[in-house]
């Protein structure tokens, strides 16, 4: 039997350029999230 973690969608963090993939706790608001971390995002501003 495959992995089933293979084909779970992508993006890249505007921030740190950090390629990061699809997790259950964004299943409802994947289209909105932008940035990889929290981290990155309360530093989106600083850059």
């Amino acid at each position: 039997m495959p992995h089933k973690k293979q084909n779970l969608p992508h993006k890249v963090c505007p921030v740190c350029n950090r390629g990061f993939s699809w997790r259950k706790k964004w299943e409802r608001n994947w289209d909105h999230v932008i940035y990889c971390s929290e981290r990155c995002r309360r530093a989106r501003n600083l850059t």
